[in-house]
Formats: C-alpha cells, structure tokens, sequence
C-alpha cells in the first residue's frame, strides 16, 4: 500500500482519505459545538437572571451531544491510526531493509511520528483553525476593536515562531541521527559509548526544550495581553450585560488556545519535515524544506 511512495503526511492522507475523511467530519462536529458553549453559556446567564430558563435547557443539550460525539470519534480514531501506524511500519522495515538494525529501528520509530502528527497535532490543528475562525468572528459580532485586537497577537505569533523555525530543524535533525546510533552503541556492551550517547541525546533534548521555553513564555505573553485588553475594552467601553461580558472573555481566551495550536503544529512539521526528509527513498543528505 504504501511501499512504492514518498513517506509523508501527504502521501498517508491521500491513501487513507476515507477513514481520515470521517474523523475530520467528526473533529469538525465536535469543535462547532465546543465552539458555541462561550455563547450559550453566556444566553443561560442572562435567561437565568430573569428566570428564563429555555436557554439553559439548551446548554445542556449542547454539551450531552458534544459529549457523545467526542466518545465516538476518539473509540474511532484509535483503530484508523492504529492500522495507520502497522502500514507504515511494514512499508519502512521493507524500503530500509539494508540499513544496520539501529538505524532501520530508529527509522521504524521516526514513521510512527507520521500517525502520531495526524492522530494528535492534525486534529488539534483543525480545531484550532475553526475555534480561531469562529472566535474571531464572535469577537467582530460584540466589536471590530475585540477582533482587531485578536489579528494583531495572531501576526505577532506568527513573526515569533518564523525567528525559531531553523533552530528547532537544526536540533531535530541532530537529535533523530543521534537516535539512529542507539543499537549499534548498545551492542557494544561498553559503558563509555553508551554514557556518551545518551548525554548527546540528553543535550539535544535540552537544546530543544530550551528552545520551546523561549517560544513559548513570549508567545504567552502576546496572549495573556490578548485577553487582558479585551476584557478591560468590553467593561469600560461597551454597553453589554454580564453574559454577554463572560463571552466575551471566553472568546477571547479560546482565541487564545486556538492560536496557541498553530506554533504547536508548526514546531511539530519543523521536526516532521526533517524526519520525511530522513524517510525519503534517495535516502541523500537533510536539507530543511520549506
């Protein structure tokens, strides 16, 4: 199935489209309605105050039918990537069947990143898109300043994580050849070797999550003013009752999150991007990709 192409998430997404098709459909269902809780929250609030209590009603049909449809897509979900990850693994052990055991065996692990991207990241990812879309769009609905407000963190996540990029590649790649190494210096059952090997591999650990420390703790900050100026602009200049208030501050925050999901992906596909490279069937020599 997979023996005779490039190792991608593209290539894995086009072989099993159906099956990844049906739980994107289910992602999307689950985040519509994770999506409208902030708001009808914010309805049952202001119905509850005045002793209306149909939106309150809705609200909890809402989060039965979430509920529901996040059982069904994560009991689904296991048995896609699950033979996912079985089709990838035969296909590797197949293609690098000349290489020395440790390398065909880290090799093997570096495929399952594949799955895990599209079980895990991906879906995050989408969510994110339409949480972000979505909240966006609430934030115009209560005032252009709230959404404008929310443009200007996202570009300045966007420019954050660009000055990063390289660096994560870079120490990715070091990590995963490290890795490769790993049975052939065990099967030296010498404690030198092995006592080297593994604070290089702790090093680059390190390099890396330094590196997200970084990019995180500023990428925080963006956010945290995010919601801080919104909620002070919906209290000092709007004209809108306490539910509408608790919407807005959750929009704002699930903005937040949703944004936070794309340096997230975009620091996974940095170290994926390495990876297919490595997966690649000319098997030459790492250079970024674009």
């Amino acid at each position: 199935m997979l023996t005779d192409r490039d190792l991608t998430v593209g290539t894995l997404l086009s072989v099993f489209r159906w099956r990844v098709g049906l739980t994107w459909a289910l992602i999307l269902s689950e985040t519509a309605l994770t999506v409208l809780i902030p708001l009808f929250i914010g309805f049952a609030i202001d119905g509850l105050l005045t002793e209306v209590f149909q939106p309150f009603f809705y609200l909890g049909a809402l989060l039965i039918a979430l509920i529901l449809i996040g059982v069904i897509r994560r009991i689904y979900d296991t048995r896609v990537y699950g033979n996912i990850r079985v089709e990838l693994g035969k296909a590797l052990a197949f293609r690098f069947s000349n290489l020395p055991i440790s390398s065909l065996n880290a090799r093997i692990g570096m495929g399952r990143e594949l799955a895990d991207f599209m079980e895990e990241t991906l879906p995050s990812a989408i969510a994110g898109v339409v949480q972000f879309v979505a909240s966006g769009i609430l934030l115009f609905y209560f005032s252009p300043t709230l959404a404008l407000s929310a443009c200007v963190v996202l570009f300045g996540m966007i420019s954050v994580y660009t000055l990063f990029h390289s660096t994560f590649w870079r120490w990715n790649r070091a990590l995963n050849e490290q890795v490769e190494q790993q049975v052939r210096i065990l099967e030296q059952r010498s404690d030198r070797p092995t006592h080297v090997h593994f604070n290089r591999l702790r090093q680059f650990e390190v390099k890396l999550s330094d590196t997200e420390a970084v990019l995180y703790g500023t990428i925080f900050v963006l956010l945290i003013g995010l919601v801080l100026f919104n909620l002070w602009f919906a209290t000092q200049h709007l004209s809108v009752t306490p539910g509408a208030i608790f919407s807005i501050v959750s929009y704002s925050w699930e903005f937040a999150e949703a944004a936070l999901a794309l340096p997230v992906t975009l620091q996974s596909w940095s170290r994926l991007s390495e990876i297919t490279t490595r997966l690649d069937r000319s098997n030459g020599t790492a250079q970024p990709r674009t």
